[in-house]
């Protein structure tokens, strides 16, 4: 994709849902984290694996939805087993991140835009999936 300079291989990260899985990807030179777009659970891999060969993925970075004391849940417990599940499939170095916070965060981005309840709800797990990436990207 990048032409005159020399490109890094991109970053995926994934916020894992009851129902849907929030996209992020990083920019060419892992700096910057872009929302992508919100697959349904059961379309996830399908999906992931066609944006790991349309964006040359060298790593997923997936939120872990720990509780506000630092321990797991049941929610973390299952993105967990959806990471074994992925890695099962997917031959590509795969990260845990924490991401309290990140889907209130996102919530709170969209409210202050003004955006309406019905947009607001197909957008909070890809604006999610792009707050955990930034994080992590800023973090490095």
């Amino acid at each position: 994709m990048c032409k005159v300079t020399r490109c890094m291989a991109r970053i995926l990260a994934i916020d894992f849902g009851e129902k849907r899985l929030g996209v992020a990807i990083s920019g060419p030179l892992n700096i910057t984290a872009q929302g992508l777009e919100t697959v349904k659970r059961e379309d996830g891999l399908k999906a992931i694996k066609s944006l790991i060969s349309q964006y040359d993925i060298s790593k997923i970075v997936i939120g872990l939805p720990l509780n506000m004391n630092g321990t797991k849940g049941a929610r973390a417990e299952a993105t967990e087993e959806f990471v074994e599940s992925l890695k099962k499939d997917i031959a590509i170095d795969m990260e845990l991140v924490d991401e309290r916070l990140t889907s209130a965060q996102g919530e709170r981005m969209l409210l202050e835009a003004d955006v309406s309840r019905r947009k607001r709800k197909a957008s909070i797990d890809k604006i999610a999936a792009q707050l955990i990436l930034q994080a992590y990207l800023d973090s490095r």
